[in-house]
């Protein structure tokens, strides 16, 4: 008798090796430390921003367009953070590294979808600094409450079903082993790399997401900031100049650390770098609220009221 033979060998190891959970490495070393170093970071992330979340909600001062994208930017890190930290948390104190595909398919969709908001939120920002330095007249009639509010939802409504396709492609691969990520969360190059199936489609997606997400905001933020160098250096006066560049510092410096780790990150996905990621997704928004304060009179002063203190020095009127 003749042995039927499959002509489809890769098809059989699909069936008979399917994974269904991947484990995620992190970081290796002390458990204990490790721990304790990223509680106190996760901590700090959620104290820093939500000050800033409460001044910029109750202070009457701080109601500017200016700072309500600040106040969407603070509460989208908190979010952003909540869904890497207490799982990378939870598996140092367990010991436990495995995860679901589908709490991998739902943490990455959150990351995608929260990391591509933000990025149109930053270019939302830097449209309101272009309306408030180069057409401060018509600054407060074109930036009104329902535009601003339309530009923050209009961040969140373009991410939402590209990231539902995103993710629909890439779960829709066969997973046939190993399943090991050497990452500490479910990023998509790591997990590209798992699959046992043609690639094409899926990375022409992904490249056709950093385009829409990455490479547009980013030269949206460019245009704008041309504009208003350009604004700036026909100003006249001396202190007009300094004022108009104290009030695009704080953003150009949280773009330059996003963008900058973001695009090392994705635009060389075959080798992702656990320390850069680490950056864009944990440090960022720890320094966020430091970058917005520390460089910011009005968030002190309103900290210094917040608190029933008098601030100890004068708010200077600012273009907002």
């Amino acid at each position: 008798m003749v042995q039927k033979v499959d002509s489809d060998p890769g098809r059989h190891m699909q069936n008979q090796s399917a994974v269904e959970e991947f484990i995620l490495l992190g970081f290796q070393g002390q458990p204990a430390l490790l721990f304790t170093a990223f509680l106190t970071i996760y901590l700090a992330i959620l104290l820093g921003n939500g000050l800033i979340l409460v001044v910029t909600t109750c202070d009457s001062a701080l109601r500017t367009p200016m700072y309500f994208f600040l106040r969407n930017l603070s509460g989208l890190e908190i979010c952003y953070t909540s869904v890497l930290l207490p799982k990378m948390m939870a598996n140092l104190v367990t010991g436990d590294l495995t995860i679901s595909l589908q709490a991998c398919a739902t943490q990455m969709f959150f990351i995608l979808f929260l990391g591509a908001t933000e990025c149109f939120l930053l270019a939302a920002m830097a449209y309101d600094r272009y309306l408030a330095i180069c057409l401060p007249l018509r600054y407060m009639m074109i930036m009104n409450h329902r535009v601003r509010a339309r530009l923050v939802a209009g961040s969140f409504a373009i991410s939402f079903p590209v990231q539902l396709v995103q993710i629909g492609l890439i779960f829709s691969l066969p997973f046939c082993g190993p399943n090991v990520i050497d990452d500490f969360f479910c990023d998509i190059p790591p997990v590209l790399n798992l699959a046992c199936a043609d690639l094409f489609l899926n990375e022409l997606a992904v490249y056709l997401e950093n385009v829409l997400f990455v490479i547009v905001p980013f030269f949206l933020i460019l245009a704008s900031y041309v504009y208003i160098t350009r604004t700036i250096l026909r100003m006249p006066s001396k202190t007009g100049r300094q004022k108009a560049f104290s009030t695009c510092s704080s953003h150009i410096t949280v773009v330059s650390l996003f963008y900058g780790s973001a695009m090392l990150v994705y635009l060389q996905p075959k080798t992702p770098d656990k320390v850069v990621s680490l950056l864009y997704t944990i440090i960022i928004p720890l320094c966020n609220p430091l970058i917005y304060t520390l460089r910011n009179r009005e968030v002190k002063a309103a900290l210094s009221r917040l608190f029933g203190r008098k601030p100890s020095f004068e708010v200077s009127s600012e273009i907002t």
